[in-house]
């Protein structure tokens, strides 16, 4: 079993654990002052040491990101943290920021001194309105406190609630003001990001994960986690699981590991399929259990890591309807810059909707492969390939399922449908 050590969650189970006076008492804003005595440079190199990467889901080096800043060009810098937690099934930066916002101030003061940051953008999603207050109450208090308004200032910005959001250049668009669609990059934003100046984007948990750098250095957090993956992780366990929730674990823990911290699948029930990260990445199954959930390992076995958004879907659970039903809602946030993204994804849906109700025949797989094939690296950003992950890898694993919807004409997983295919098949 893997040794867990808590870090970003090591005090979430004090009752004040979300206030300046607890912060303060488990020796929070020390690594910022720490941080503020040391030459930015350096603290840029002391996260490339640490080998912490970009927790949003791509896993870019952090210290890399920041060292692409400009330095001595005589213009603005910004620092933009990415809140804006969207993926179907995420629910690690929202748990984060309601039991310990102050780490991701502190980590603000730190990251906007190393890229030498004047100003400070906290992007979050409108939904989450008690988290915003929150964040709200932290940041008034961090400025009272004197940690915030000595030449850095941090703003939290409310968005209205678009997936697209997630994608960096479009939250930039939206922090300016504009609808939130990509950009097409060259330039990138450490180039021209916000306002067409030099900018670091980075998620919650990335930006969080750096006083503790700071405070205990980087072969402290090296020696945590896998090789090229390092330090710990937040990981959402949702779906047929006894216990779900968030759990803090090195990188490279595997997903049957967590399952016997979590107990296990839902009593009598096994499981059938599972995301690794998030429903835009592509579907493992019970084969799967003991790949390292980490950049590499999971990459390896043909998926990607992403958000570590872990759903778990046992027996009961018709594949094509959840493959539906993300599709839909990739159709839905696709922002229409595109073509490949904004009519792929609609006629995605309109042949699953047929599948799974029996419609059509085996040709109609052949032609959502090949819709997937022509969306896949075409999409102006990744929303198109996300939309297309799971559709491909449930094919590949779940086919018969498939036919099975054709050879009934209905869903095998409804009642009276299921009933009559048990007695035709005998």
């Amino acid at each position: 079993m893997t040794k867990l050590v808590p870090v970003l969650s090591a005090h979430w189970d004090e009752k004040d654990s979300f206030t300046i006076e607890a912060y303060t008492r488990n020796g929070g804003y020390k690594a910022s002052k720490k941080a503020l005595a040391m030459d930015p440079d350096a603290v840029i190199q002391l996260v490339k040491d640490s080998g912490l990467r970009g927790r949003g889901g791509a896993g870019f080096p952090t210290g890399m990101k920041w060292g692409f800043i400009p330095q001595g060009d005589n213009k603005d810098h910004y620092l933009v943290v990415n809140a804006d937690e969207s993926e179907p099934g995420t629910c690690k930066d929202t748990p984060l920021l309601l039991a310990n916002p102050h780490v991701l101030i502190e980590g603000c003061i730190i990251a906007s001194h190393a890229i030498r940051a004047k100003h400070a953008f906290i992007y979050i999603r409108g939904e989450v309105t008690h988290v915003v207050r929150r964040l709200n109450q932290a940041i008034e208090d961090a400025y009272k406190a004197g940690h915030l308004g000595n030449g850095i200032e941090l703003v939290l910005h409310v968005g209205a609630g678009a997936y697209i959001c997630g994608e960096e250049t479009a939250l930039l668009d939206s922090l300016e003001g504009f609808r939130g669609q990509p950009r097409l990059r060259p330039p990138f934003p450490a180039i021209a990001g916000l306002y067409a100046r030099p900018t670091v984007v980075n998620n919650v948990e990335s930006i969080a994960s750096v006083p503790a750098i700071i405070e205990n250095g980087a072969e402290w957090y090296q020696a945590m986690g896998t090789e090229k993956s390092k330090g710990t992780t937040l990981y959402s366990l949702s779906g047929h699981v006894n216990n779900p929730g968030q759990f803090e674990a090195p990188l490279g823990i595997t997903l049957r590991e967590i399952l016997d911290l979590s107990g296990g699948i839902r009593n009598g029930h096994s499981l059938k399929f599972w995301t690794p990260g998030g429903s835009s990445t592509p579907l493992f199954t019970a084969e799967h259990l003991d790949v390292p959930l980490d950049y590499e390992g999971v990459s390896a076995a043909g998926s990607m890591l992403g958000t570590k958004a872990l759903q778990i879907f046992d027996e009961t659970t018709c594949v094509v309807r959840a493959v539906l039903r993300w599709t839909e809602f990739y159709k839905h946030e696709s922002c229409g810059k595109c073509t490949p993204c904004r009519e792929g994804t609609w006629w995605l849906v309109q042949i699953l909707r047929d599948l799974e109700n029996g419609k059509g025949t085996e040709a109609d797989l052949a032609k959502l492969l090949d819709l997937c094939d022509n969306i896949m690296g075409r999409s102006f950003c990744a929303l198109g390939d996300g939309a297309t992950s799971p559709i491909t890898s449930s094919i590949k694993y779940f086919r018969e399922e498939y036919i099975a919807h054709l050879t009934l004409g209905a869903c095998p997983f409804d009642p009276v449908a299921s009933t009559l295919f048990e007695g035709a098949s005998k």
